[in-house]
């Protein structure tokens, strides 16, 4: 491919795209690769995970809605393989608006994000990058440059920061990276307002334009998943005109 950075050619080598969509298989695969990566596409559960079992994959992107096989079922298959390098494999869900449930049952089930159709190629590309990011961090041994990370605590609320994860009075909340960005940005410094362009930075970066209602989208999609392990939940402060803040 012409034109791949370093970072993604020696890092981000081969992913599997399941979606029974010709023309997002088509879009989505030309896409990537002209960002350097690799990609192998799949028309259905089955036939994907018999190359997964063959071969070695980065990271994997699956619809969740598909015959023979849908996304959950193949992700339940990849969790359960005897083969390590597939059990741990990140899993990125490509969903539809209305598949809000599919994609809790996702994340509970070991799903690393989900990105809802229509997206940016753009932006897909870069909820990749994180992802992998993270999860090479997991893999990472320690050393003392990551040991300097610690954990931020507030209240009820724990950030795992080098394993990217949340606990809620000591139970892990199921987030997505976008999301586990958007609870730090808020709760590291409690009671600071901070408006939507503030908070697509710290989700999405400066380069990626996202309509500023995604952010209200967010916070809807982590008040509801908070308030299902604690329905007392009243963090996330509404401040109206100006944006949102963690609550002192």
């Amino acid at each position: 491919t012409q034109g791949v950075s370093s970072a993604a050619s020696d890092v981000y080598k081969r992913q599997a795209l399941v979606d029974d969509e010709n023309s997002i298989r088509t879009s989505v695969s030309l896409a990537l690769e002209s960002e350097g990566f690799k990609v192998d596409v799949f028309q259905n559960g089955i036939e994907a995970l018999e190359a997964l079992e063959s071969k070695s994959y980065d990271l994997g992107l699956f619809d969740i809605k598909m015959p023979k096989m849908d996304g959950n079922e193949l992700l339940a298959k990849v969790r359960s393989s005897k083969k390590d390098d597939l059990k741990e494999m990140p899993i990125i869900f490509l969903t539809s608006k209305d598949q809000e449930q599919d994609e809790i049952i996702g994340l509970r089930m070991g799903a690393a994000d989900y990105i809802t159709k229509p997206f940016s190629q753009k932006l897909l590309s870069e909820r990749i990058r994180t992802v992998l990011r993270i999860y090479q961090n997991r893999k990472a041994p320690t050393t003392q440059e990551n040991t300097d990370f610690k954990n931020l605590k507030k209240g009820n609320l724990e950030l795992d920061d080098l394993k990217q994860l949340c606990y809620w009075k000591n139970e892990i909340v199921e987030l997505t990276v976008a999301e586990f960005n958007l609870i730090k940005s808020l709760a590291k410094y409690p009671g600071v307002v901070k408006d939507r362009n503030q908070l697509m930075d710290t989700m999405y970066g400066d380069s990626i334009y996202v309509d500023d209602r995604t952010i209200d989208s967010h916070i809807k999609r982590l008040r509801k998943k908070f308030k299902s392990y604690d329905p007392e939940f009243d963090q996330i402060r509404t401040r109206y005109g100006s944006g949102y803040s963690w609550r002192e």
